[in-house]
């Protein structure tokens, strides 16, 4: 029988476009690349800039695993704060349609629902600048009137580290036995909490996904199986994602590297390593053997890198659950 899992994250609506070096370089500060956090009156000063050439969806980390794990039929909820607006409405009514438990999104007319600007340059990077509006009222509180007995894995999105709420979202799940994951989220994000997440992984986290740039930003400039080896020692699970060269995986004395699915021409990374996420989670709640659950992940992130944003049209899903079967 398949586990029940719990998406925990900042609910955000991406709002996409596609731009070129000269724009950022013009009227986006800060790192290309990287997720920076901004207000709303920048990003509504940014979007009357992009003159229409927009694409929404769905987003947030936590949120584009969950999703696509629900696309995939497995029984999944997301905790999150949204706002009581047309933006937190379409997220949930999403979620819904798919299949999702709606249960535990929490709803506050307090700020309005959260949304990430990605910002898609020709090479297929993207700037991403947030703007967490309701998401940040999430509180310590409101995780305590969950029940997570309901669930077998609390899978929690690095972002939330910057929540008020982190500390109660772990001490909750452990005590309700839950497997905990945790994504790594960025190299900004590994840097400002390096230190609680040494202490946290060996304490409380059952798996553990970075890429190379989280896994050197937490481990230092060592090999990434040197980081694997590392990492797997805190954790009953780790992953190491090398974009194109694809990935390390490790639990116990089961190692292996699993090859990426190349695509020719990128078109956006939006969403890569979540939607590597909701495939490898997608195997081991269904019991897979770990080199399987990798290329699952492998499977879905290549074909997310051939559409912008992070919703895959329903040719792609039929494609990943023919080579699934």
């Amino acid at each position: 029988m398949s586990s029940t899992i719990l998406g925990v994250g900042s609910p955000l609506l991406d709002v996409l476009s596609r731009v070129d070096d000269t724009f950022l370089s013009e009227n986006i500060p800060g790192s290309k690349g990287g997720m920076e956090m901004v207000d709303s009156a920048f990003q509504q000063k940014v979007l009357a800039l992009l003159e229409g050439n927009l694409a929404k969806a769905p987003g947030g980390s936590a949120g584009n695993t969950i999703f696509a794990l629900a696309k995939m039929g497995a029984k999944c909820a997301m905790l999150g704060k949204l706002g009581d607006d047309s933006n937190g409405e379409f997220y949930r009514n999403y979620f819904s349609s798919l299949g999702g438990l709606v249960d535990e999104f929490v709803v506050t007319n307090q700020a309005p629902t959260g949304v990430c600007l990605s910002l898609i340059t020709p090479d297929a990077e993207r700037t991403m600048r947030s703007d967490l509006g309701a998401s940040l009222l999430f509180s310590e509180e409101e995780v305590r009137k969950v029940d997570f007995s309901k669930y077998d894995i609390v899978y929690i999105e690095g972002y939330m580290l910057f929540s008020s709420a982190f500390d109660a979202i772990i001490e909750c799940a452990s005590k309700a036995n839950c497997r905990i994951g945790i994504d790594l989220a960025s190299f900004e994000v590994v840097g400002i909490f390096r230190e609680k997440l040494l202490k946290l992984l060996p304490e409380k986290i059952s798996i553990v996904l970075a890429n190379a740039e989280e896994a050197t930003a937490l481990l230092g400039d060592i090999s990434p199986e040197e980081q694997l080896a590392q990492l797997a020692a805190m954790c009953d699970i780790a992953a190491v994602k090398l974009g194109k060269d694809g990935a390390l995986v490790k639990s116990g004395n089961q190692e292996y590297k699993v090859p990426a699915c190349l695509v020719e021409k990128p078109v956006d990374t939006t969403a890569a390593g979540d939607l590597w996420a909701a495939g490898f989670l997608y195997g081991l709640i269904n019991n897979q053997p770990l080199d399987k659950a990798a290329y699952y992940g492998a499977l879905i992130s290549g074909e997310v890198v051939k559409v912008i944003g992070s919703v895959l049209p329903q040719s792609s899903w039929e494609y990943i659950q023919s080579k699934i079967k």
